[in-house]
């Protein structure tokens, strides 16, 4: 066979939703979070950098700092695994199920917030911590710290405010298990983010006193 003919007998790409083999939402996500990845890590890369160049304060008693911070993420580690469940319920096409593990996560997510929340006003109140200035004599750790959890933070309420629109979009049918995988792709990217933040900001950061 020459050449020609080879080339001709070769199937071309006419088009369609898959041209990576994957659906364009999932590698639109994946895109995403690459891409987010790569701004979470400047900014702990940063933080890591000024941490160092710094004295650098440890304002985090074991308690009730570290154990705050611990429930909060094991609230957050839960919400992974009631999101796994309702993927794999969307694919094995028990719908009702699905939409209510995806309330689940969403649920979770927004207890993480609201402890979080608290904690931010605890350092604010109790400890005088702002992002501009604090009483350990380093203006850096406030900015460095709330611009980080702050972000981080950002990600979860856009998370949950996601998480909703997939749960009533899936539950009239008017989505896919797609969509579902997809949005779980978020949701554990965000947790895997915080798997960061978390021993770098606050474990490193814990007083021994």
């Amino acid at each position: 066979m020459s050449e020609a003919h080879a080339a001709a007998a070769e199937p071309t790409w006419q088009g369609g939703g898959t041209p990576f083999a994957v659906g364009l939402k999932k590698f639109g996500m994946w895109l995403f979070i690459v891409s987010d990845s790569l701004t979470f890590s400047a900014l702990l890369i940063a933080y890591s950098y000024v941490r160092a160049a710094n004295d650098w304060p440890t304002p985090f008693h074991f308690f009730p700092s570290i154990v705050f911070a611990t429930v909060m993420t094991l609230f957050l580690l839960s919400s992974s695994l009631t999101m796994v469940y309702g993927v794999s319920a969307a694919h094995h096409g028990a719908r009702r199920a699905a939409v209510k593990w995806i309330w689940a996560t969403a649920v979770l997510g927004a207890v993480f917030v609201a402890l979080h929340s608290y904690e931010w006003l605890h350092l604010m109140r109790d400890e005088g911590m702002y992002p501009w200035q604090n009483r350990y004599g380093s203006p850096l750790f406030g900015g460095t710290f709330f611009l980080i959890t702050g972000l981080h933070m950002f990600h979860v309420i856009t998370g949950i405010a996601y998480l909703a629109i997939v749960a009533l979009g899936y539950r009239r049918g008017k989505w896919t298990p797609e969509d579902v995988e997809v949005a779980g792709l978020y949701w554990h990217f965000v947790d895997l983010v915080w798997m960061f933040v978390f021993p770098l900001i606050y474990l490193l950061s814990t007083s021994v006193d």
